[in-house]
């Protein structure tokens, strides 16, 4: 606890510094994203080392992978807001590699459950419990978000702590939900094909698949392809109601990862994959000599 405090007493002292001399909005909004990753990393190791029981170890990952996706995008909406998609996805791509990277077996993802669940990988209690837990660090870090936002140490933070959000999907309810899933499917699919085909820099590649399909449905549904994630930010919000929230957000994408599930199975796909695997012909592949 000590530890955070020092780290944020640091960081305001960082922030206000830049404030005197040449305030940068940017750069703030970089700096938050920076101490919640950096706030989720040292609580990732905190539990990893005192924590024994794997599974209770596992939900409190999930609650803190999922507290640190939620609080870095509410930061990104600021960034997309101010200074537009380009830049918003450049944090966004970087964002995501450090994540797959740093968070283990945690997903802060509930979908995922769900394909385990149809894999015969997991059981519907552990599904719930994860999604519990996903649930809780996606909905409490808001606090933690408005606190800071209250601050109003840059212009871009204005009356956004208090101020009415507004829902981002821009077109009917049922063509968002098959935005959300058909996007959702094809992130599945290449993230399962990249897990398979190990090539280089597979978490990169995962990570621009990803960035460019979030960029091509953010005008329509703002491209959260995560239920919890959309539900942090935007259930509730003005522009649709619960129920048009949660047929978009959870079970279009939901609808699509299962339906990625089956897909990847056909044959023809399969077909792709143990034959790139075995033949090997890119220079991006990991076995590849160049």
């Amino acid at each position: 606890m000590k530890f955070q405090i020092d780290v944020l007493g640091i960081f305001l002292k960082v922030v206000v510094r830049l404030n005197k001399v040449t305030f940068a909005p940017l750069v703030v909004s970089t700096l938050f994203i920076l101490l919640t990753s950096l706030l989720a990393h040292c609580a990732r190791r905190f539990v990893q080392k005192t924590v024994k029981e794997p599974f209770v170890k596992l939900l409190l990952e999930e609650a803190i992978a999922a507290a640190e996706l939620c609080g870095c995008c509410f930061e990104l909406i600021v960034v997309a807001d101010n200074f537009g998609v380009a830049t918003y996805a450049i944090f966004l791509f970087a964002l995501t590699i450090w994540w797959s990277l740093n968070w283990g077996d945690a997903t802060a993802c509930p979908y995922t459950h769900v394909e385990d669940l149809i894999e015969g990988k997991g059981d519907i209690r552990k599904a719930l419990l994860k999604t519990w837990a996903e649930l809780t660090g996606g909905l409490l870090v808001f606090k933690y978000v408005q606190l800071y936002w209250a601050l109003e140490i840059s212009d871009t933070h204005k009356n956004k702590a208090f101020e009415d959000c507004s829902a981002d999907l821009q077109v009917p309810v049922l063509y968002g939900a098959i935005v959300e899933g058909i996007a959702t499917c094809l992130c599945r699919l290449a993230s399962r094909s990249l897990s398979d085909l190990n090539p280089r820099y597979a978490t990169a590649i995962d990570s621009f698949i990803g960035t460019s399909l979030v960029v091509a449905a953010f005008d329509y549904s703002g491209g959260y392809f995560n239920p919890v994630l959309a539900t942090s930010l935007k259930a509730g919000c003005e522009g649709h109601t619960l129920m048009e929230h949660a047929l978009v957000y959870w079970i279009g994408a939901t609808a699509g990862s299962i339906i990625s599930v089956y897909l990847y199975k056909l044959p023809s796909i399969q077909k792709y994959v143990r034959g790139t695997t075995e033949v090997n012909g890119d220079s991006i592949w990991a076995d590849k000599e160049d």
